[in-house]
């Protein structure tokens, strides 16, 4: 059990983790802390925190750990202001998707604190903000993947991981390197398209037309191009080569989809969305089982 937690950022997943803790009965005091007094306030009258605070070094003294629910922008500043406050056992972890410049960050702002920094990111999540969209059960069930590095405290880590797993998620290991470049594809990449599809369509001239007809699988889609415009733009600089990468290779593929739609060739066609659809079909089975 965590004594006294502090959440710096109480949106949808720093108050999804507050609720989750509460629920299992996992954190003595949970402490929040945001830059909107307006919305802090909100979480302390849901009952989401038990207290708030304004100044960032009074809200992570003397706590035993620290949970970074900031934008990936803003980690190499929030890391700046609480590495002189910490107490010397205090553990800090983040939920930033993005790991590489999060862990950066935090080798230069940490010092020899850095040991006790334990990066994480869950994959979990929905395309609404701010504290009023937090679920206690986001997490049950969910991957949370947490990077350590080679001289990261192992009981730091295990801190970490038990408060993963009493918020009722499912805790594996990955590097860095690794995990930046899977979420390229399997996250980041997905939200480029649908907001760069959702773009396309409302700058025709009959947009209002196409909207009009759009049904099922438009809105499938897109359906995550209603998640946070800045918090995706720092994911998109902060991940930049990974991303890139994925970006090009997808170019490619849409290129080749072109060329046979072009050419009349319904075999490499029906090769293609069968090969598609058998691993969709997979994927379906594996959600089911979560479920």
């Amino acid at each position: 059990m965590i004594n006294k937690l502090c959440i710096v950022g109480i949106g949808m997943i720093g108050g999804s983790l507050a609720r989750a803790l509460r629920v299992a009965g996992y954190a003595h005091e949970i402490v929040g802390y945001g830059r909107s007094v307006g919305n802090l306030q909100q979480a302390v009258e849901l009952g989401v925190i038990d207290r708030a605070e304004v100044s960032l070094t009074d809200a992570v003294r003397h706590v035993d750990m620290v949970v970074l629910a900031v934008p990936v922008s803003c980690m190499a500043e929030i890391l700046g202001e609480v590495g002189p406050a910490l107490a010397d056992q205090a553990v800090v972890t983040d939920v930033g998707s993005v790991k590489g410049s999060v862990i950066a960050a935090a080798r230069g702002a940490l010092g020899k604190r850095f040991a006790r920094f334990v990066p994480g990111h869950p994959l979990a999540g929905t395309e609404q903000s701010g504290v009023t969209a937090s679920q206690a059960d986001l997490f049950q069930g969910r991957r949370v993947i947490l990077s350590p590095e080679p001289e990261t405290d192992a009981a730091a880590t295990a801190s970490v991981r038990a408060m993963w797993e009493a918020a009722g998620a499912e805790v594996t290991m990955c590097s860095a390197v690794d995990h930046d470049r899977i979420l390229a594809v399997s996250s980041h990449l997905p939200h480029m398209l649908a907001y760069c599809l959702m773009d396309m369509v409302v700058r025709h001239d009959d947009h209002r037309e196409i909207l009009e007809c759009a049904a099922g699988g438009f809105r499938d889609v897109t359906r995550i191009a209603g998640s946070d415009p800045v918090m995706w733009r720092d994911i998109c600089l902060a991940n930049r080569d990974a991303l890139l990468a994925a970006l090009r290779q997808y170019h490619d593929d849409l290129g080749a989809l072109a060329t046979a739609i072009e050419k009349g060739d319904g075999k490499w066609l029906c090769e293609t969305f069968t090969r598609a659809r058998h691993t969709r079909a997979a994927l379906n089975k594996k959600f089911d089982v979560q479920a």
